[in-house]
Parts: C-alpha cells; structure tokens; sequence
C-alpha cells in the first residue's frame, strides 16, 4: 500500500517521502507490537486453559443437593 501512496503522489517533495516512509516504518512496528501481543495472549489463555482441566472438578456431595 506504501509504494501505491508515493506512486500516486505527484509531488517529488523528499519531505513528503520521508513523511510516508516514516509512517509506514510506524504502522509496521505497530502490526508487529499487536502481533507480538496476541501471541502473549494466546499463550497465556492456552496456559490457563491447561491450569482449568488439570484442577479437579467441582463436585457436590448428595446432602447438599437434597431440599431444604
């Protein structure tokens, strides 16, 4: 999407280059940190998911369930 923007652009202003270039430079390292993220939370979910089936289930004892 980069090379469309300066490809369109009309104007050969190194600054606006520049501007473009660092935004994209920007926006990459951006996708990169929230791509970083989700596999942080990925692993910690699987994590916690493992911990949920390794605990022992929640059982009732047969006094409790009868009426009051």
């Amino acid at each position: 999407m980069a090379k469309a923007l300066v490809g369109y652009m009309t104007s050969n202003d190194p600054r606006v280059a520049a501007q473009l270039t660092a935004e994209t430079r920007r926006l990459r390292q951006r996708v990169a940190d929230l791509e970083a993220h989700v596999l942080r939370l990925q692993s910690e979910n699987d994590s916690l998911v493992a911990a949920l089936h390794d605990a022992p289930l929640l059982t009732l004892d047969e006094s409790s369930m009868q009426p009051v």
